[in-house]
């Protein structure tokens, strides 16, 4: 009983790192997840993955709700950008019971290190709230970002948030704060998508989700609170760090493990 005790404070402490983690600059699979497959080592992949969604998809929401009632959220983005993203979920979900993924694996070091060099050399990159386009322009540029992450996420998933934010600053002008915040209802949409496949299969262990997910939106509470008290600096700072560890992981995963 008392282990048992124990791996529910464990993954609960998980659970509440992540949320913050995640609230900021996305990446709180990197803590969730590893946790999950820790005190969880007989369980099969696909329930671990669907608890995590479960609880991950509560503080995403919940981020996503507290930036919204402090941060003027650029609707006209997210929300194409959100409904395109669930839809491809649904591909890459699909997708990823017919094709390999090594290549993806094996190219996704190579391409988040690009991500943080152009961030690291550009030190003015997602500081400064220069919105960029309106009108047809605005709509197809979301369209396009939440379809290829929405696909991605479904097919394979590290780094969505972070990259999700990187293209919102990239693409549309956002400084890191307004990005990170519109990446959230891109995110509550993926998951969502993928929930839903999770919950219908019967991979979710519905108990010890609940509990993560309490944990989970109580850290991006406080997440949201330090990045909009500290703004876009604090969030490019925390942004270089989360892209630097999924580096080291993908890495280990792709040519280590």
């Amino acid at each position: 009983m008392t282990d048992v005790f124990f791996s529910y404070g464990l993954l609960a402490a998980a659970g509440f790192l992540a949320g913050l983690i995640d609230a900021v600059v996305g990446g709180g699979g990197l803590i969730q997840i590893p946790a999950l497959f820790s005190m969880l080592p007989t369980t099969v992949p696909a329930t671990v993955l669907g608890t995590n969604k479960l609880a991950g998809i509560f503080g995403t929401t919940a981020a996503a709700v507290n930036y919204g009632r402090r941060v003027k959220l650029a609707w006209r983005a997210a929300l194409p950008a959100a409904g395109a993203a669930f839809v491809f979920a649904f591909f890459g979900a699909y997708t990823v019971t017919h094709i390999p993924t090594d290549a993806i694996r094996k190219s996704l070091p190579f391409i988040l290190l690009a991500v943080a060099a152009y961030t690291f050399a550009r030190k003015d990159f997602g500081i400064i709230h220069a919105p960029r386009h309106k009108g047809s322009t605005e709509l197809i540029i979301a369209i396009l970002i939440g379809s290829g992450i929405g696909f991605y996420d479904g097919l394979f998933g590290p780094g969505t948030g972070s990259f999700l934010i990187f293209l919102f600053v990239r693409f549309f002008g956002f400084d890191f704060l307004a990005a990170s915040a519109v990446s959230k209802v891109v995110n509550v949409a993926t998951n969502f998508a993928a929930l839903l496949w999770f919950g219908y299969s019967g991979h979710i262990l519905w108990q010890l989700a609940i509990l993560m997910a309490i944990c989970n939106v109580a850290g991006s509470l406080v997440g949201t609170r330090l990045a909009i008290k500290h703004g876009s600096g604090f969030v490019r700072k925390l942004f270089l760090v989360v892209v630097s560890v999924l580096i080291l992981k993908t890495v280990y995963d792709a040519f280590l493990k």
